[in-house]
């Protein structure tokens, strides 16, 4: 069974960078479309940006738009979401979560938090 394990949360200032990274155990992450989601206090979870197995198509929310990018490392089961200038309003838990038809996998979270 897949698991996954995010990394690379933590306290950065506005107009920072993290990059986030989402690393794949117990079975291969290259057949599986990934999504990076996250949630703040109080509210729903909310997609952010999601990369098809193969890594050729990408999408983004608008408010990410221009200022995240993800990828991807099959080789090393790695998918990440690079995150620049970064704004408090990026507050959250992301979450990763690797999608195959009726399979669906989450990770438990990686905190976020932008702030001076």
């Amino acid at each position: 069974q897949l698991q996954l394990v995010e990394s690379g949360g933590g306290l950065v200032q506005p107009g920072g960078s993290l990059r986030l990274s989402c690393a794949a155990s117990g079975s291969s992450l290259d057949i599986y479309t990934v999504g990076w989601f996250r949630q703040a206090p109080g509210q729903e979870r909310e997609g952010v940006s999601c990369i098809s197995s193969s890594g050729g198509s990408t999408d983004y929310a608008d408010s990410v738009k221009g200022r995240f990018t993800v990828s991807r490392d099959n080789a090393k089961g790695i998918v990440y979401l690079q995150m620049n200038s970064l704004k408090p309003e990026d507050t959250a838990v992301y979450y990763c979560r690797a999608e195959r038809g009726y399979e669906v996998y989450w990770g438990q979270g990686t905190q976020v938090t932008v702030s001076s």
